[in-house]
């Protein structure tokens, strides 16, 4: 039974050098969206729809059916798949499925990215960034120096692209709308992996940002990531005091709870 593992922004399949060791299969595949670590095909549609299509279109081709983890926009993907095409996938899981819910607030960087202008500048910013800052910048989130320097020299234009399409096609109302539609996910197995430090997902009781542009988040992670697994019938497994990068700061953990997920089918 493949597992297969989709990633997000701003990564690339990288991300999963140091979980792949502690899973308990070696039936792996990495699939790597278009413009994050992978390069852009021309006239490719880099929106929420345009990912979900690409993503049903690579399951199709990998003898399945399968069982498929997303990190980040890949979790996203991987949401939407189960909600829309169940029949393709045995089980899912994803770690941000708190952000399909009416309440979710989204980041500050992705509410820059949103904004006509601003995001232009801000990814253009992010392209001309060295890949030695990036690697510098990435082992103080989390990443393992290894993986940052396999990163790095992705984040490029085409990359600064595809986060403005993206974020801006799920633009709220757009995720909080889709909550109802969990309930489609039921069909199959799900879990929902909740990092509680995450700040990206709903974030910390509190507040982030820079005092003239503050986000207050009036709830934390895991009472998001809850709600939605509510409403999807997900398991839930909580990887206690680890960020968005859990499969580089606590590879173990995460890998423990996804284990015992695969084991129960």
């Amino acid at each position: 039974m493949p597992l297969v593992l989709v990633h997000g922004n701003p990564e690339t399949a990288a991300i999963w050098d140091e979980l792949i060791p502690h899973l308990n299969t070696d039936d792996i595949i990495t699939l790597t969206p278009p413009g994050f670590g992978a390069p852009l095909p021309n006239n490719f549609d880099a929106t929420s729809d345009g990912y979900l299509n690409w993503l049903i279109n690579e399951i199709k081709n990998i003898e399945g059916p399968v069982d498929l983890i997303g990190h980040d926009w890949g979790g996203g993907h991987v949401v939407r798949l189960a909600c829309e095409r169940p029949e393709l996938i045995r089980s899912w899981a994803s770690d941000i499925l708190g952000i399909f819910t009416p309440e979710y607030v989204w980041h500050e960087n992705a509410q820059i990215w949103q904004t006509p202008g601003a995001g232009e500048e801000a990814v253009a910013e992010r392209a001309n960034t060295t890949d030695e800052a990036w690697v510098e910048r990435f082992q103080s989130l989390g990443m393992t120096k290894s993986i940052a320097e396999q990163i790095a020299p992705w984040v490029n234009i085409d990359m600064g692209q595809c986060v403005l399409s993206l974020y801006r096609s799920a633009a709220q109302p757009a995720l909080g709308n889709m909550f109802k539609g969990l309930a489609r996910a039921a069909e199959k197995p799900g879990l929902a992996l909740i990092a509680t430090d995450d700040p990206y997902v709903g974030g910390m009781v509190g507040s982030h940002g820079m005092l003239e542009m503050r986000t207050f988040y009036e709830y934390s992670a895991e009472i998001l990531g809850r709600k939605a697994a509510e409403q999807a019938q997900a398991q839930v497994g909580i990887i206690d005091g680890e960020g968005h990068w859990w499969m580089c700061t606590n590879p173990e953990k995460g890998a423990h709870i996804i284990n015992n997920f695969l084991n129960s089918l």
